[in-house]
């Protein structure tokens, strides 16, 4: 029996202060500054949409309007495209480093899923990155980590590492986001 393969992927993700990171899986990566804008993104990186044969999204943790506006596109383009789409966690978009991300009111994302205070993670003699880690820079290092200058690409997600982590392909409405906790919105009531 003959299985059929995923070829040509395109991967992004939404979750962090970076805005949008996205990458085909056979190479080439472009950047937009807001989640809002992935779109200009992914039209850098793709000529033909319709030669796409599946998508790989970010699930978070990481901002929760940003998490949602990746999804929906994962999931429109998906529908538009008649293509699989399959999630990864963004802290799994990370290689070498532990990977911490702003969670905002003070805390950070660290694998585990989990969300902590930037003072209570053990950072000594770790190589650290992501948006959390450059915004605690100062602590971090204070405590022993190593943390590469803010411009360092290993601070923003890998859309590669997110196709080879991602789980199994399948209708988009499957993927849902990883959120660590409630959001800070909330409907009045």
């Amino acid at each position: 029996m003959r299985r059929s393969r995923v070829k040509t992927i395109l991967a992004f993700d939404t979750a962090t202060s970076y805005g949008a990171v996205c990458g085909l899986a056979s190479g080439g990566r472009a950047r937009a500054a807001r989640a809002g804008d992935l779109l200009v993104a992914v039209d850098e990186l793709v000529d033909d949409p319709a030669e796409l044969d599946g998508i790989v999204v970010g699930r978070g943790p990481g901002s929760f309007t940003s998490i949602r506006i990746g999804l929906a596109m994962a999931r429109s383009l998906a529908l538009t495209l008649g293509v699989p789409v399959a999630g990864a966690s963004t802290l799994d978009a990370y290689d070498g480093v532990l990977p911490v991300i702003d969670a905002r009111r003070g805390e950070v994302f660290v694998p585990g899923p989990r969300t902590c205070r930037p003072e209570d993670l053990d950072v000594d003699g770790r190589t650290i990155a992501g948006d959390g880690a450059v915004r605690y820079r100062t602590l971090f290092e204070e405590r022993g980590a190593t943390v590469p200058p803010d411009d360092d690409p290993v601070h923003l997600p890998d859309p590669q590492l997110l196709v080879e982590r991602a789980g199994a392909f399948g209708d988009a409405e499957l993927v849902e986001p990883l959120y660590v906790r409630e959001p800070d919105a909330r409907p009045a009531g």
